[in-house]
């Protein structure tokens, strides 16, 4: 029998179902070889050769093929259709070769399939070649200029600045993209502007709002209501005056679908609809795709075979009717440079299946699927058609002129099954208007705009650090609105912008977006804040030093043309050890270079590189580089392992610090005042804003400190508070049996404890309510605290007791439900399995509660603790076939997840 070998144990599963017992189908793992992380794994000393090793992990699995071998001298590489594809059937290749599992006479052939269909692959079987060695060439490049990127990098980052983790080809230019976008946002100015509307309505009473476009004869530009007062000025010229509608024209449009799916779109596309991250993204693809329900994920191709457009167009036909389908099939052009490495789209195998019809069980499997057929079937439909209409209103003297715009869909088309989201929500034109005629009046609305008004200005007064002065003015009458606007910095980026600039400016391929944008968040250079991503300190440092001493190598354009040339190795077309020899003389000498300063030198060259952003302007005027507390010291720019920071020149006497991000940032320290003689501080640490008494002294190393509780903010913080924080534990009162009963803060939140005379430890009570620890009386502690001994058990509260009782497990022991804080459980011995919602406790059988309890315990990773009971199954003979069916289920869950990663 051949030997079919694939990346992993899902796909090989499916590909055995199509191959039948006619063939050995087993999985590599993923990649089984790897440069090893030391020196000299690329010699750029003897023509750039490179070892290779076999991960551990991979032995087993390499060792297995070779096994497998010694019975049928036929090997099939049927690995993914890719770069990464193509060179993991190299590597097995050359380690079977090296290990004599690969003879002379044995045939060595590659296959490759699009999708894991029956069809596609016993096509593939039928269709064999060689391996494409400039695909693989074209990755041995990339692996090589990774590896000595990233080796002779992150040794100088290591050395010159503290904390600081690893560089990469990349991966660096990714953080430089989010770290100059930051940089940005803070070097905004916003601007202001007012716009003036009003709410109209015709002569049958229909309201409809329209937006001032002319002031005195003359066409308003977008700054020129610049403040309150030139704002109230044209409210009052439009309120002043009747309108009339002076023309009407509604223009036919139609709007097309979005190509079908590449990578990079659908990693876009899953951020804003479901915020899905790159990586989460990928992964369930991966699923997807191994069990046949879509084509190969990595791909830069956005055409779709001819069979695949004929089923989709007739799919819609059957779905929707004839009229959503189009006189001819929409072809939709290839942008990739490199036709070897662009495939088909991403799309279903099977068009006439929705999600619902596969009845898929994880969650970003069933919403990505769903994603998928939606705009597949979308981009095969009728273009939807619309109504644009643009309303032009003023008055007879010409002073002033108005303007409402609406659409209206005629037609849906594909808007019927789909429509594209949007990264950043923009003013739309969206909104339907009335029947309005040309020349009939158009009168104030008695509705009126005081509900915008109201909230207007709410919004204005949560706005900090804006212009003073009102935020929005009304007309007498109500229905003529002004509201002031500032400019927006331009936004940080999500992971579906990230990916579309770094498309867009051809930084990485679509298999190295998810573990670029997953490497620079676990390097902690990056934190994601409600689906944007924010450099941190770290990450800044880096950039900046990466900006002054490997200027080149961090250069969009550099990194786009490095693209492309490997694109050209792997076309045929560039010799890749010509790219690599070119790269490594230039790259090594700047590494020399760099290699002889001294970290002081490099934090100077930094420290001036930063100044803008370290240093602003004060608002007094004063010297930005004096430190606030001892007015004497300069700032400067330092290192720690957790990155970086400024921090006075006077220390160890002066002990200011703050984060890079400035002054008044979190992280910034606050003296709050004095008291007995001591400076009251407020500071920020690693975990959370906290007061302290004092600084260190070398009599008094660890002063009185005291964490802000929940619900406390930094900015609300007074030298009153402070005090009340730092004088806990507060003694509540003696308690009547002996002891001082105490209320305080705790790594748990509010507490108070007691101990009796005769006890060995204290008893501890939680309190709801952090106002409590300063204002709790004695009756109620001590109420409480006998609550708790009485029930020392947990929470104050009797043992629970069972909903219903369902009997004995087939393992031993009761199984019983109960009703917990989420809703009620099923439990068994240490498993509790949540009961799905909406589920009646009263209706669940014993074969559901053990299919819950199966499932429960293959999610914990339960390490079979029922086996030593077993001789307890011996009293339950009648639910034999019951008892079968919960390990079954373990077993299933318990199955090797494909180890297929995204490369990088």
């Amino acid at each position: 029998m051949p030997v079919v070998v694939v990346e992993s144990p899902a796909k090989a599963k499916t590909i055995n179902k199509y191959l039948g017992s006619d063939y050995t189908v087993l999985a590599s793992y993923g990649h089984v070889r790897d440069l090893p992380p030391k020196d000299g794994s690329v010699d750029t000393e003897h023509d750039f050769d490179m070892k290779w090793e076999i991960a551990n992990d991979s032995r087993k699995h390499v060792s297995a093929i070779a096994e497998a071998l010694k019975s049928d001298n036929s090997l099939i590489l049927a690995t993914d259709p890719d770069r990464e594809g193509e060179a993991i059937s190299w590597h097995l290749k050359e380690a079977l070769t090296k290990r004599r599992s690969i003879k002379k006479d044995t045939e060595v052939r590659r296959v490759t399939f699009n999708a894991i269909t029956k069809a596609a692959v016993t096509e593939a079987m039928k269709n064999p070649r060689d391996i494409d060695a400039p695909l693989v060439e074209a990755y041995l490049a990339r692996r090589a200029l990774d590896y000595l990127v990233g080796f002779n990098l992150s040794p100088v980052l290591w050395r010159k600045l503290p904390g600081a983790r690893s560089a990469g080809r990349v991966q660096s230019v990714c953080l430089r993209l989010i770290v100059e976008r930051e940089m940005e946002i803070e070097a905004f100015n916003p601007r202001e502007y007012w716009q003036v509307k009003a709410l109209l309505q015709t002569p049958r009473g229909q309201e409809f709002e329209a937006r001032l476009t002319a002031l005195a004869g003359k066409k308003l530009d977008r700054y020129d209501l610049e403040n309150a007062t030139q704002a109230e000025m044209a409210v009052q010229a439009v309120a002043g005056r009747k309108l009339k509608v002076l023309s009407v024209e509604a223009k036919p449009s139609t709007r097309n679908p979005s190509a079908p799916f590449m990578t990079s779109t659908l990693q876009q596309e899953a951020s804003r609809k479901f915020g899905m991250g790159a990586r989460a993204c990928m992964n369930a693809a991966q699923r997807l795709y191994e069990a046949g329900h879509i084509t190969y994920m990595r791909t830069d191709g956005i055409d779709m075979a001819p069979e695949a457009v004929t089923a989709c167009r007739e799919a819609i036909g059957d779905r929707f009717g004839k009229e959503y389908v189009p006189g001819s099939p929409r072809i939709y052009k290839n942008k990739a440079k490199n036709a070897q490495e662009a495939h088909e789209c991403i799309r279903p195998t099977d068009m006439t299946k929705d999600a619902a019809e596969l009845k898929l069980r994880e969650d970003d499997q069933r919403k990505l699927y769903d994603l998928i057929w939606k705009r597949t079937l979308a981009c095969q439909m009728e273009a939807a058609k619309l109504e644009r209409t643009t309303v032009e209103i003023g008055s007879d003297d010409q002073q002033v002129g108005l303007r409402a715009t609406g659409q209206v869909i005629t037609f849906d088309g594909f808007l019927k099954i789909y429509e594209e989201g949007r990264d950043d929500v923009a003013d739309d034109d969206d909104k339907r208007l009335p029947q309005i005629m040309q020349g009939e009046p158009a009168a104030f609305a008695k509705s009126g705009l005081k509900a915008q008004y109201d909230k207007a200005a709410e919004r204005a007064s949560d706005r900090p650090g804006t212009a003073k002065g009102p935020s929005a003015v009304l007309a007498e009458n109500s229905a003529v609105l002004g509201t002031q606007s500032f400019t927006q910095p331009p936004p940080r980026y999500t992971e579906a912008t990230l990916v579309k600039r770094m498309e867009e400016l051809g930084i990485g391929r679509p298999s190295t977006y998810a573990s670029v944008i997953t490497t620079i968040q676990d390097r902690e250079y990056v934190k994601k804040e409600q689906n944007r991503l924010i450099p941190e300190d770290k990450g800044r440092i880096v950039t900046i030093f990466l900006l002054n001493f490997f200027r080149k190598y961090v250069g969009y354009e550099f990194t786009a043309e490095l693209e492309n040339e490997l694109d050209e190795v792997s076309a045929g077309d560039m010799d890749w050890k010509s790219l690599l020899g070119k790269f490594w003389r230039d790259f090594s000498a700047a590494i020399s270079e760099t290699s002889e300063l001294r970290i002081s030198e490099v934090l100077d060259v930094l420290d001036e590189a930063l100044a803008p952003q370290l240093y602003p302007p004060r608002e007094d005027g004063s010297d930005p580089r004096v430190c606030p507390k001892c007015g004497t010291g300069q700032l400067h720019l330092k290192t720690s392992r957790t990155g970086g920071f400024v921090g006075c020149g006077n220390y160890p006497e002066c002990t200011y610090t703050r984060p890079i991000a400035g002054e008044g940032a979190d992280g910034d320290e606050r003296l709050l005042g004095e008291d007995q003689g001591d400076e009251i501080w407020l500071k920020a640490g690693r975990f959370g804003p906290y007061v302290q008494r004092g600084e260190p002294t070398p009599e008094n190393k660890k002063p009185p400190r005291a964490s802000l509780p929940r619900g406390w903010s930094k900015d609300d913080m007074t030298l009153e508070k402070a005090l009340v924080l730092l004088s806990l534990p507060r003694e509540v009162g003696e308690h009547p049996e002996g002891g001082a009963v105490k209320s305080n803060f705790g790594r748990f939140g509010p507490y108070i404890m007691h101990q009796l005379p005769d006890d060995a430890k204290p008893t501890y009570v939680n309190l709801k309510d952090p106002a409590d620890v300063f204002e709790i009386g004695m009756n109620r502690a001590v109420e409480m605290l006998a609550e708790k001994r009485a029930n020392p058990g947990g929470r104050g509260r009797a043992a629970a007791k069972a909903l219903k009782e369902l009997g004995d497990h087939p393992d031993g022991g009761k199984i019983a439900i109960f009703d917990g804080r989420y809703g009620p459980y099923v439990k068994w011995e240490k498993v509790n399995a949540t009961l799905p919602k909406d589920t009646d406790p009263e209706s669940v059988t014993m074969e559901q509660a053990l299919e819950l309890i199966a499932e429960k315990a293959a999610k914990k990773g339960t390490k079979k603790k029922a086996a030593p009971k077993k001789t307890a199954a011996k009293k339950t003979t009648a639910k034999k076939t019951t008892a079968k069916k919960a390990p079954a289920k373990k077993t299933a869950a318990k199955k090797a997840p494909a180890e297929d990663s995204d490369d990088g």
